[in-house]
């Protein structure tokens, strides 16, 4: 049986300022997306995009993510909390960031980047796909350092015990997450969109993978103590990426009938 390293969430400390392992993680997120943009590009230049564009989707990205992120936890998962406490809404450095939401913040943002650059919404998204998986495995990683989003009670033999919670093993789901979601993810949708696919198609294999991924991590993720199980003994997170997977699906059948970029 495993033991949490204990890792101390401060990176690096410098008087009062204090820079967190977690904020490190989305610093190390968007340089992969900058540095793996790049590359995407250069390996298919037929596409039209270039450095300038990449760093603007970036900064479009971030917040996407940020705005989008905060309301879908606000929304999703304490919505009467933060009804009765609306001003603690933007107290974001309290913790609370919801993927599903920050998904649909991306989405959006990807719609006004489409607009403003008069490219396709499709094209803005078949492109970055290829591009978040490995932002999503040094956000898990993230979790892991500082302990949190723990596993569910186990006696498999690589059980982890994270001392801050209990004493109890647990999976350590954040790296269940951390090689799904991120790694392998990741391996699959680069290779698919080293060729020409249907417009969509791209879009829809991370749609579909990444719901696929994160219905099976979750198993072994512990649900949110406010929340537990839902219907049919499914979490949240669950409930959350079986749309994700349904529109995948329809996505892929409507890409099919289209030609390849």
């Amino acid at each position: 049986m495993f033991v949490h390293p204990q890792f101390d969430p401060i990176a690096i400390a410098i008087g009062p300022l204090a820079v967190r392992w977690y904020g490190l993680m989305y610093l190390l997120a968007f340089i992969l997306f900058v540095v793996l943009g790049r590359i995407h590009a250069q390996r298919r230049p037929e596409l039209g995009w270039t450095p300038q564009q990449i760093d603007d989707l970036l900064f479009y990205g971030v917040l996407g993510v940020i705005l989008g992120g905060r309301l879908g936890y606000v929304l999703f998962y304490k919505p009467a909390y933060y009804l009765a406490n609306p001003a603690e809404i933007l107290a974001v450095w309290q913790g609370g960031m919801a993927f599903h939401g920050g998904f649909l913040g991306v989405l959006v943002a990807m719609w006004l980047f489409g607009r403003r650059t008069e490219r396709s919404w499709l094209a803005v998204t078949d492109f970055i796909a290829p591009l978040v998986p490995l932002g999503l495995a040094a956000g898990r990683m993230g979790n892991f350092i500082n302990g949190e989003l723990v596993g569910r009670v186990t006696d498999v033999p690589w059980a982890m015990i994270f001392p801050q919670v209990d004493g109890l093993p647990r999976h350590p789901s954040q790296l269940y997450q951390f090689a799904l979601e991120g790694l392998a993810l990741f391996v699959i949708l680069w290779w698919f969109s080293a060729k020409p696919r249907p417009r969509g198609m791209v879009s829809a294999a991370f749609l579909i993978g990444y719901g696929a991924f994160r219905i099976i991590a979750e198993f072994g993720r512990e649900p949110d103590d406010f929340l537990g199980l839902l219907t049919f003994g499914m979490s949240m997170g669950q409930w959350l990426s079986l749309p994700m997977i349904l529109a995948g699906i329809g996505m892929a059948v409507w890409a099919s009938r289209r030609k390849a970029d």
